[in-house]
This record gives structure tokens, C-alpha cells and sequence, in this order.
């Protein structure tokens, strides 16, 4: 049985992934500590305001996998005049995003 070759796509976040892979075992180790903290029956608040850091931790990733799409898979869809489809895909994620 011949296999067929498998074509890996590089997209531009490649470039940043030790990065992001450092920032996801970030928020990956403030979820387990915010589990702690209700396992421990911690104070409400304190646990609100590192859920709030978790968030903006996620939100920023978050923005940086969306910067290098833009910058990346969109510009080249422009390039290639398929941008009008990337751009409704685009919107999409963004709309999903916005509304959480």
C-alpha cells in the first residue's frame, strides 16, 4: 500500500510558537492554581481577579494567533484574490470572539 505524501502547512504563528507554547503552560499552571484555590474554600474575590488573569492571558494569545493570521493567511488570500472569502472567515472569528 502506497501512502500519500502528507503536505504540512507553515503558518506564520510557527515562527512565535515557543512563545506561545510558554504562554499556554502559563495559563495552563493559573488554572490548576485557581482550582487550588477553590479546593482551599479561598476568598471569592481572589479567585475572581486570577480568573481575570487567566482571561487576559488567553485574550492575548488569543490576539497574537489572530495578528499573524491577518499578516499571514490573509494577506496572502488578498494576494492570491481569494480575499474576500478569508475576509467573511475572518469576520467570523472575530464576531465568535467579540461575543464570547
Amino acid at each position: 500500500m502506497v501512502q500519500a505524501a502528507r503536505t504540512v502547512h507553515q503558518y506564520r504563528y510557527s515562527k512565535e510558537k515557543d512563545l506561545l507554547l510558554q504562554r499556554m503552560h502559563k495559563i495552563e499552571g493559573q488554572a490548576r492554581g485557581i482550582e487550588r484555590m477553590i479546593e482551599e474554600n479561598r476568598y471569592c474575590p481572589d479567585i475572581i481577579q486570577q480568573l481575570t488573569a487567566l482571561s487576559h492571558a488567553a485574550d492575548e494569545v488569543a490576539l497574537m494567533l489572530l495578528q499573524d493570521h491577518i499578516e499571514g493567511c490573509v494577506a496572502d488570500a488578498i494576494r492570491n484574490e481569494r480575499g474576500e472569502e478569508m475576509i467573511r472567515e475572518l469576520m467570523g472569528v472575530i464576531r465568535r470572539s467579540i461575543r464570547g
